[in-house]
């Protein structure tokens, strides 16, 4: 893990250097990925199993790939009661919270007889990614399917990679039952991006794909873009925790290996404010470590993308942080309602000590799935305003019909274009008829 002194003639180049830079990667994973976008697009549910017998190593037989909602029911009924209820209990909250952030219709009526507005429209069928590879990850079917269900989507089709006995994980399968999502397939990777962004018989083509997945996942979901909207890229996890007291050392600590845990490129990050604090803290990162149970993939993670970054200052500590744009902006200081009021860059933000990161992995209520990599510069969380689209309304009546014809006729005639302005004085009485 590297330690970085704030100040330092390197130290900005050293700190620009580790959050996860995969454009080199995504250019090459998008000249894989692009010849199984046209196969699925060109040969439908065949090139699909294809796919799921090379990357996935099992022949799917085509009445396979669908999963039948008795099974994902009976997943559900098969969760040990203290897990269904911690799975409820997170569905609860996260629909609270976006239940509460849903949209109105913004109306405006500046004069008589003039009125506009603008509508929310909720998509009508959006495809939800959900990852297997190295865990299962029911959280995130929360994450996608509730705000969906939340802003009114009337169909929601989810795809997750077979394991090599041809199953999707049953936690995955209790959570797409638990938020009532009915259509769910066999089928991972790129292909059934392509699948969802095209359709095929047995999958339907969406509006939208949310979620996240690995390189190849993320590449196929740019190159659809022309078919089917999608979310923002989701790269390897990110924490940046600021830390200014050394007795929470211990809890920054775990709070850096729960993130780093994710994925061998994670990134975690300690901002630590004077040299006892950093001290303290790299020191107890090394002893969790030791002990840890994904100690390997950890290890990894601190190697390549993690540092105690040494500052002098709490605005130190807040420029640092800001700098980095992170995925999860842990504040562990004094008045941390304070110092979050002044973070522009970070796509979720945690006040205070007892706010660990996994609150928000799994029930704190607002989403998980999140910008990484930098975006939360100009990025934002998965939310209800994601399954909307909107609509401009606009309504004259006849005196403000003519009362706005000869300035926007006068327009019309600046760039050149005589029909448009025949059309407005029509509405003025100023052209014999």
């Amino acid at each position: 893990m590297k330690r970085i002194r704030w100040g330092d003639v390197n130290a900005a180049a050293e700190l620009d250097a580790l959050p996860f830079a995969g454009e080199t990667m995504f250019k090459s994973a998008e000249e894989r990925v692009r010849p199984i976008l046209d196969n699925v697009r060109q040969h439908g549910d065949t090139a699909l199993r294809e796919y799921t017998k090379t990357f996935d190593f099992v022949d799917l037989s085509p009445e396979k790939v669908p999963v039948p909602e008795r099974e994902m029911q009976e997943a559900l009924e098969s969760l040990t009661p203290d897990v269904r209820d911690a799975l409820s209990l997170a569905a609860d909250r996260i629909r609270a919270f976006h239940e509460a952030c849903l949209p109105e219709i913004i109306e405006f009526a500046p004069m008589p007889g003039e009125r506009f507005a603008l509508r929310p429209i909720p998509l009508k069928r959006v495809g939800l990614y959900v990852p297997g590879g190295r865990a299962a990850y029911p959280s995130t079917v929360l994450m996608s399917a509730i705000p969906a269900k939340a802003a009114g989507v009337e169909e929601i089709v989810m795809c997750s990679p077979p394991n090599r006995e041809g199953e999707i994980a049953r936690s995955v399968l209790a959570a797409a039952a638990l938020t009532g999502v009915k259509h769910v397939f066999r089928a991972g990777g790129a292909q059934a991006i392509a699948a969802m962004a095209y359709g095929t018989p047995t999958i339907a083509k969406v509006d939208k794909i949310v979620g996240p997945g690995n390189i190849f996942v993320a590449a196929a979901k740019r190159l659809v873009r022309d078919v089917a909207d999608v979310d923002k890229d989701a790269g390897p996890s990110e924490v940046v925790v600021v830390l200014d007291d050394p007795g929470r050392a211990e809890w920054a600590a775990a709070d850096l290996l729960a993130q780093a845990e994710h994925d061998p490129t994670a990134m975690a990050v300690g901002v630590a404010v004077g040299p006892e604090v950093a001290d303290r803290l790299e020191a107890e990162v090394e002893r969790q470590v030791a002990t840890a149970t994904r100690r390997e993939i950890i290890s990894d993670a601190l190697k390549s993308q993690g540092a105690i970054v040494e500052v002098a200052t709490r605005e130190e500590a807040l420029e640092v942080a800001e700098r980095l744009a992170p995925e999860h902006l842990e504040l562990m200081v004094e008045r941390p309602g304070e110092a979050a009021a002044g973070i522009r860059n970070a796509g979720a933000i945690l006040c205070g000590p007892w706010s660990a990161a996994p609150f928000g992995d799994y029930l704190a209520g607002p989403n998980h799935i999140l910008p990484t990599g930098g975006a939360a510069r100009f990025a934002s969380p998965l939310g209800v305003l994601d399954f909307f689209k909107w609509s401009s309304v606009t309504e004259l009546g006849p005196e403000a019909a003519a009362r706005l014809a000869g300035p926007a006729a006068a327009l019309a005639d600046l760039e050149g274009f005589p029909a448009h302005a025949r059309s407005l004085r029509l509405r003025s009485g100023d052209l014999a008829r």
